[in-house]
């Protein structure tokens, strides 16, 4: 190990440097996420230092932190591989700092001089973590002129996924889907949308590829709200895995339909561009914000409603769409923090919700009507389970399997019991950057006269 020692050179004061700036909100916002195990979303929603940053710093940021999300597994195991006397436990700033360099040298291939010098300025800047910069300073120039060599030698499949979740995916899928689950994770996703109408004509515009789902996929840099067609309404980002649920209605053109759960609100757009009468309801006000703004720009309509669900109450429904707060398990490539924040406690206490408000959505369906329960957990536990107990509870609703033709001709995405299933490894793609799915569970129901 090298010697620990103090910086001896001049510092400049921190927030003059240029990319300091970045770098200090991206280890707030990290800090927030690691320690204080707060939802990255909401961390990015609420932080109004990274909402004064320019578009390409903020671009910067994210990928930073995800990243570091992404790998933290093998980070963590390959800082610590320089470490004799593992982190101080008084200054978490250091982890942080530490991580934050390891990832932009060994992934996103910033400069390992800038990487190091401004990871140190992080500590110089911490009150706790100030007496650390030399060892970060050594450990940095360590990982850079050994990383690659180093990294070569980790399984970050396994390193990247709690032990936890890859035991219960082993258990569920078997082991080599879990593992396939698991490296998908690790690559960051293209952006899907869905689109109003002629996918292939915006994919041409947009350089992007329909999918099976007849979802468009694109690579994409900057704001979204910069490229063609957002301003217009033409479409609205949902991942491919995201919009099958609503599909599975069929044809609710001049239908009743309830969407609930439904902030922000991709799946109300599905049912009401379908030309269903839709009635979106959301505990989350600030969430449904963003649902009326989508719509409007979206130029579609519905009734929005702002209640719980478990005390909500309405003439019944021709359909009905729940889908149900869940672990999110299957949204890890899109949400690296998920894995992190949640645990198998979790999973119990959601699945105790997600079947009272099952309940709650077949009262809200009429006799001979519809019912849809989807999630985008990869957890039996808050899918298969919920729907077993609810038929043995209620003779009233049995299941009506899924065929090809409900699913775009997608047979594989259809499990025995005739439910859907999409995985993250489904999709492969020569290219990373167009492979993958999130993952989703849903059942159609009926509910007999």
């Amino acid at each position: 190990m090298e010697k620990l020692h103090k910086q001896t050179q001049p510092r400049a004061r921190a927030g003059a440097v240029p990319g300091f700036a970045v770098r200090r909100v991206a280890a707030d916002l990290l800090d927030g996420v690691l320690r204080r195990r707060r939802a990255l979303d909401e961390l990015l929603d609420s932080n109004s230092d990274f909402a004064s940053l320019p578009e390409r710093d903020r671009a910067l940021a994210r990928a930073m932190i995800a990243t570091v999300l992404r790998r933290l597994g093998t980070l963590r195991s390959h800082v610590g591989s320089f470490l004799d006397r593992g982190l101080p436990a008084q200054a978490p700033r250091t982890e942080t700092a530490l991580l934050l360099g390891a990832a932009q040298i060994l992934f996103l291939k910033v400069p390992d001089h800038a990487a190091v010098d401004l990871s140190v300025r992080l500590a110089q800047a911490d009150r706790r973590a100030d007496g650390f910069a030399g060892l970060i300073n050594a450990v940095l120039r360590r990982v850079a002129r050994e990383g690659a060599a180093r990294l070569a030698g980790l399984d970050g499949s396994t390193l990247d996924t709690p032990e936890w979740l890859l035991t219960r995916w082993s258990a569920t899928y078997g082991a080599a889907t879990a593992r396939a689950i698991a490296a998908a994770n690790r690559n960051e996703p293209a952006l899907d949308l869905t689109v109003k109408s002629d996918p292939q004509d915006w994919a041409e515009k947009l350089g992007g590829r329909v999918l099976p789902t007849y979802s468009l996929r694109v690579i994409a840099s900057g704001a979204v709200s910069a490229l063609p067609g957002f301003a217009d309404g033409a479409w609205w980002v949902q991942d491919a895995g995201a919009s099958l649920p609503a599909q599975l209605l069929g044809d609710i053109r001049g239908r009743r339909v309830a969407d609930l759960c439904a902030a922000p609100g991709g799946k109300t757009a599905q049912l009401a561009l379908a030309g269903a009468y839709v009635t979106a309801v959301d505990r989350a006000r600030a969430r449904l914000q963003r649902l009326r703004d989508n719509l409007v720009r979206l130029a579609l309509s519905a009734e929005i409603v702002a209640a719980d669900i478990e005390e909500w109450d309405a003439e019944p429904f021709d359909a009905v769409l729940l889908d149900a707060p869940c672990s999110s398990t299957g949204t890890i490539r899109r949400h690296p923090d998920v894995p992190w924040l949640k645990s198998a406690a979790d999973i119990v206490k959601l699945a105790a919700l997600q079947r009272r408000l099952l309940d709650r959505a077949v009262a809200l369906t009429k006799p001979g009507g519809t019912l849809v329960y989807c999630t985008c957990s990869l957890e039996p536990e808050e899918n298969e389970q919920v729907i077993a107990d609810l038929l043995a509870r209620r003779p009233n609703v049995r299941r009506a399997p899924l065929t090809a033709a409900d699913l775009f001709g997608c047979a594989d995405l259809i499990t025995k019991a005739g439910d859907l299933r999409t995985l993250p490894c489904h999709f492969p793609d020569t290219d990373s950057r167009f492979a993958g799915i999130d993952g989703f569970y849903a059942a159609r129901l009926l509910k007999d006269q």
